[in-house]
Order: structure tokens, then C-alpha cells, then sequence
């Protein structure tokens, strides 16, 4: 198990701690990074020395602002294979995190985004703090909420799920935990010393241990606005198609509702449905690995499709922020054209 420039890993005590440390690019996760990852944890699963896991981003700025995009755009560009090898690798990790024997503490302080959630909140022991900015906003570059965020999203109270991954907005700590990303709120200037607390533990330290710990350091993550308007985001959107949302919001008062519709209008019309066609699909999959799979197919077809391309070039490389979405329209987006992006994988992720 070895360090690199963009992953520290380091024993501490009875914690083993992972570092994302490319802190200029917001600690966006590459296929390298991963690839050091993965045998960290599985060496600190086996060692007996070792109670839990920590996982942190360093600088000021963020813990993780996602994947790696720039290489998936020149991969699909140039018709490599190296997009999907990435994809396939960062969705078992995330697959390993949510099956993680041991207590994994994600410290989620700062931006969290795309990637970022995939590396935190499949874990047991997910720490917010007042910095915290978290967002699936993938339908803004032609994409989709990946990483098996299709098995979190469903997973919120209502349909905030729903709301956060056809808006892409940016939430808070008060958020974050009401949809079920994450379980305490730690202040951000107290994160060295739970570290430290943590890592003071017994080598048979639990689960519960862990918890313990944390609670005792937790403070209140305030109100959270998803929760103040639940009964608007449950009733607009409950609705089985993205046009029956955006006429439910057009329905609602207040700039909750107005705010929601402009920003869905803003993104790709092909991204919106695929998204809403995931989510509901992830709403009665058995589990993280089936959703998992059918990502991965979805994730190849994107490598075919327009939005994908300008959108990365909008936000990404010539950062206009004017993409020109194709189509233009939802109506334009036929039902064969999602179709598409539920063509399996193969092979598959996981064996059934």
C-alpha cells in the first residue's frame, strides 16, 4: 500500500486515514487515485490493528468535487477505453464503501460533488459541517447522477431525491442529512480533533464506538430547506414525466417552486428524462449493485450522445456556461431515445 502525490495514506493510531490531496482541482477523483484506494482499504480491513477509516480532502476548499470529467470527454472523444475503465473501477469502490467491514468515516467538509458523494455517502459514518456544499448538479453538463447516487436519490424522504438530482442544486449540512447523505454535523474547526479522537480508540473499537464519538462532538446543522418545503417538492415532484414536474412547479407559489423550474429549464432535456428514468428505476431495484450496472450502461451511452460533449465544453473548457443542448426541448427527447442508455454493460459489474 503506497501513497502517491494525490492520495496520502497514513496510520494513525488505530485509524487508517486516506487523503485526496489534489487540492488546486477541488480533489477530483482520477483512475490513479482510485487505484490507491482501493488496496488501502483492503489492507486496513485486514488489519487488526486498525478499528476505522477516515477519509478527508485536503486544502480549504472541498473534500471532493467529483470525477475526473476532462479525461471522460477526451475519452469519448478519441474512442478510448479508458472512460469506461474509469467508470468501472470507481463504481466497485463505491460498491466496497457501502460493504465496508470496518467504520468508515467520510468528513464531507467543504464542496462534495458527483464523485464525491460516491466516495462518502455509501459509507456508515458521514460527517457534514457548516462548510459543506453538496451536490449531484450532472444534468447541468449533459450527464447523469452516477456513482449510485440512482440508489440514494429514491432513497430520501418524499421526493427530495428527485428535486436534487433534476436540479443539481447545491445543499447544506441541514440537507444533506435530512436526505440521508450523511448522519452528523461536526464543526469544520473540530474535524482535527475528532480525527484525533478517533484514532485514540481501541483497535477493537465498533461500529458503535465510533458513533459514540462523534455524537459527543456533533453540533446542530440548523434548518433545512428541504425539509421546510417538503409538501411543494412532494407534490410537483412526484409526477412520472419531467413536463408534468415543470407544470406542477409552474402550480406553486412562492420562489421555492419558481426557482426549482427555471433551473430544470436550464439543463439538458435529454439528461432531465434519462435522470427522472433512473431515478424511478432505482426506486424499486433490489440494491446499490443493480443500480450500480445499470449506471454503467447509461454511462457508455453518454459517451454517444451531444449534451455530454457540450455540456463539458460549456462548464469544463471553454466555461462559457452557455451550452446549446440536442435536442432543445423536452418534447424533442422521444422515449426511444432514452431507451438507448438502458442498453446493458457487458460484462456486467456484478454477478447475478
Amino acid at each position: 500500500m503506497d501513497s502517491t502525490d494525490e492520495v496520502i495514506i497514513e496510520r494513525r493510531g488505530s485509524a487508517g486515514i486516506i487523503r485526496l490531496n489534489r487540492p488546486k482541482a477541488l480533489n477530483s477523483l482520477t483512475l490513479p487515485m482510485v487505484r490507491v484506494i482501493v488496496p488501502a482499504l483492503e489492507d486496513f480491513a485486514a488489519d487488526p490493528a486498525i478499528a476505522s477509516v477516515i477519509v478527508l480532502g485536503e486544502g480549504e476548499r472541498g473534500f471532493c468535487a467529483g470525477g475526473d470529467i476532462r479525461l471522460l470527454h477526451r475519452s469519448g472523444k478519441e474512442g478510448t477505453d479508458e472512460a469506461e475503465t474509469f467508470w468501472r473501477e470507481e463504481f466497485l469502490l463505491n460498491h466496497a464503501i457501502s460493504r465496508y467491514p470496518k467504520p468508515y468515516v467520510a468528513l464531507m467538509d467543504g464542496i462534495t460533488m458527483g464523485g464525491g458523494v460516491g466516495l462518502s455517502a455509501h459509507g456508515s459514518h458521514r460527517v457534514v459541517t457548516e462548510r459543506t456544499r453538496l451536490a449531484m448538479p450532472e444534468t447541468g453538463i449533459g450527464y447523469f447522477p452516477d456513482v449510485g447516487a440512482t440508489w440514494l436519490l429514491p432513497r430520501a424522504p418524499g421526493e427530495a431525491g428527485t428535486w436534487m438530482g433534476l436540479t443539481g442544486q447545491t445543499v447544506g449540512a441541514a440537507d444533506v442529512i435530512h436526505a440521508g447523505f450523511a448522519d452528523h454535523c461536526v464543526a469544520s474547526s473540530a474535524l482535527p480533533a475528532l480525527i484525533d479522537a478517533i484514532a485514540a480508540l481501541p483497535a477493537a473499537a465498533s461500529a458503535a464506538d465510533v458513533h459514540a464519538l462523534i455524537r459527543t462532538m456533533a453540533t446542530e446543522a440548523g434548518e433545512s430547506r428541504l425539509a421546510t418545503n417538503r409538501d411543494v417538492i412532494d407534490r410537483a415532484f412526484s409526477a412520472d414525466t419531467v413536463e408534468e414536474i415543470l407544470k406542477a412547479l409552474a402550480g406553486e407559489p412562492g420562489k421555492f417552486a419558481a426557482e426549482a423550474a427555471s433551473v430544470i429549464a436550464s439543463r439538458s432535456p435529454t439528461s432531465l428524462k434519462l435522470t427522472l428514468r433512473l431515478l424511478r428505476a432505482g426506486r424499486t431495484s433490489a440494491d446499490l449493485a443493480e443500480c450500480l450496472d445499470r449506471e454503467l450502461g447509461a454511462c457508455k451511452g453518454i459517451l454517444y450522445n451531444h449534451d455530454f460533449y457540450e455540456g463539458v465544453r460549456a462548464a469544463v473548457i471553454d466555461k462559457d456556461r452557455n451550452p446549446k443542448w440536442f435536442p432543445a426541448s423536452l418534447s424533442e427527447v422521444t422515449a426511444d431515445a432514452i431507451d438507448r442508455f438502458f442498453i446493458p454493460a457487458q460484462p456486467p459489474l456484478f454477478a447475478r
